[in-house]
């Protein structure tokens, strides 16, 4: 039931946008969905940032050089994924990148039922000219603190799967399932 899932909303700054490529994660956040913080870090990613991802998300070499690790923090993400429903605004991306530093630091491959926020928009919004973050935030009268880093974006994500679990209930959704197959 929709009601009793624990849903973990992710949200994930890089180095690019290969996961399977050498990219890395250079910070995470991970929210429940009334937007407490279940974990948040930057991550050395042991590579260089490029200055677009530096512009971008403000995030600077000199913030990460003694940041941990993945292989330091993943023990602790692993926790907070335990028995929770994997959600990211884009998750494709998103579980690319945690799923391959997941493997890459312990060997093991993250399984779990996953949700995109940007697909539960597509359905529930079909009149939204775009569904990105940005565009769903602004429907729903969310403002987004810290565009680009990933407290902010993970928390923006959380509240509008709060709106958009809503409207898949009163469209008949009670389960996971349910979501999935709108």
């Amino acid at each position: 039931m929709l009601e009793t899932c624990r849903w973990a909303v992710v949200d994930v700054e890089t180095t690019g946008v290969r996961a399977f490529h050498g990219d890395r994660i250079i910070e995470i956040a991970v929210v429940r969905l009334d937007g407490t913080m279940a974990f948040h870090s930057l991550i050395n990613p042991g590579i260089s940032v490029p200055d677009f991802v530096q512009g971008l998300t403000g995030i600077a070499p000199k913030m990460l050089r003694d940041a941990p690790s993945f292989d330091a923090v993943v023990d602790d993400l692993l926790h907070v994924f335990s028995g929770s429903v994997f959600v990211a605004h884009n998750a494709r991306f998103d579980w690319a990148f945690v799923t391959t530093e997941i493997e890459r630091a312990t060997g093991l491959l993250l399984q779990g039922p996953r949700v995109c926020t940007v697909r539960l928009a597509r359905k529930l919004l079909p009149d939204l000219p775009r569904r990105n973050l940005d565009t769903v935030s602004y429907h729903f009268g969310i403002a987004i603190e810290g565009r680009h880093r990933a407290t902010g974006d993970a928390v923006a994500a959380a509240r509008c799967l709060a709106k958009l679990i809503r409207l898949a209930q009163g469209n008949g959704a009670t389960t996971l399932l349910d979501l999935h197959n709108l």
